[in-house]
């Protein structure tokens, strides 16, 4: 795994949750994912963020068996009883590769996850199967077996029953915009496209099965990491309460080559950081161009 890091790569994904000793019994238990890190979150972390409100606040990070460096972090904060997942703008989920995703649903019965997309083949996209399902924060989880590359971007295999966070799911208001700024600031390029039946996104603003939703894919040479989707028009800006976190999938950290990359206002300046996520490396947050919360982690 030690070239695991190259610009662009996925660290980890952060998610809101109303109590995380709970949701530990369904990713450490239920989807066997190990603890790396528990504490409370430190006040020049939260800074960082822009979530004072976050001081203090019992988090954990997990990591799967296969040992690849890539995070689930979830940090408590209570539910937003009016938050409704892809309904808003900024990160919508966390797609993780597995092996056997037909098998996961008898897994998880009775578990804290909620499913709400059983595992099923897309005419058109052979490469993968996928199964959505939500965490107690209402944090959107994809349980995605690869099956092969796409003709643009190459997929990883499981090599643990729940492996690492491969592509993270941005809804935004200008797609192509939002594809811009990657590009312009991060350096990452334009995979391929698709417009597909888009069934989360149809169920949760009530559109008819056969109403479609085109997406691209940001990437960095064949290493996928950015799925950017266009969200119908009555979408809105996520609501995070004062100085919080935003609910539900909160925040994905990604490596890069430089923080020095025009561009880039961060919350705080860069400040080296220690723990799993950066590795006594720099690291400080943006915004995105869709309200998103994006950490980035100098690897150089």
């Amino acid at each position: 795994m030690h070239d695991f890091l190259t610009h662009g790569r996925i660290i980890g994904g952060l998610a809101t949750v109303p109590n995380v000793a709970a949701s530990l019994s369904d990713y450490r238990d239920r989807l066997g994912l190990s603890v790396v890190e528990q504490g409370v979150l430190p006040a020049d972390l939260a800074a960082s963020w822009d979530s004072p409100a976050n001081v203090g606040a019992p988090f954990a990070t997990l990591a799967p068996t296969s040992g690849a460096p890539s995070y689930v972090r979830l940090v408590e904060q209570p539910l937003d009883p009016g938050f409704v997942p892809t309904r808003t703008y900024g990160w919508a989920a966390f797609e993780i590769t597995v092996q056997d995703v037909f098998g996961w649903p008898d897994k998880l019965a009775g578990s804290g996850f909620d499913i709400i997309g059983q595992p099923k083949e897309i005419p058109g996209l052979p490469y993968f199967v996928a199964m959505q399902m939500l965490g107690q924060g209402r944090e959107m989880i994809y349980l995605n077996e690869v099956r092969e590359d796409t003709p643009t971007s190459d997929l990883p295999p499981a090599n643990s029953p729940v492996d690492h966070l491969f592509i993270v799911i941005l809804a935004t208001p200008d797609r192509a915009a939002t594809m811009a700024w990657y590009a312009e600031r991060l350096g990452l390029e334009e995979g391929g496209g698709y417009t597909i039946p888009y069934t989360m996104i149809n169920k949760a603003f009530g559109l008819p099965d056969t109403h479609m939703t085109s997406l691209s894919m940001a990437q960095k040479g064949r290493l996928p990491i950015v799925e950017i989707d266009d969200y119908p028009a009555v979408a809105t800006v996520r609501k995070t309460g004062e100085g919080m976190l935003p609910p539900g999938n909160a925040m994905v950290t990604l490596a890069v080559d430089s923080l020095d990359r025009p561009g880039l206002d961060f919350i705080t300046p860069p400040v080296i950081r220690s723990g799993a996520f950066y590795a006594d490396r720099r690291a400080a947050t943006v915004i995105g161009p869709a309200g998103e919360l994006l950490e980035l982690v100098e690897i150089g």
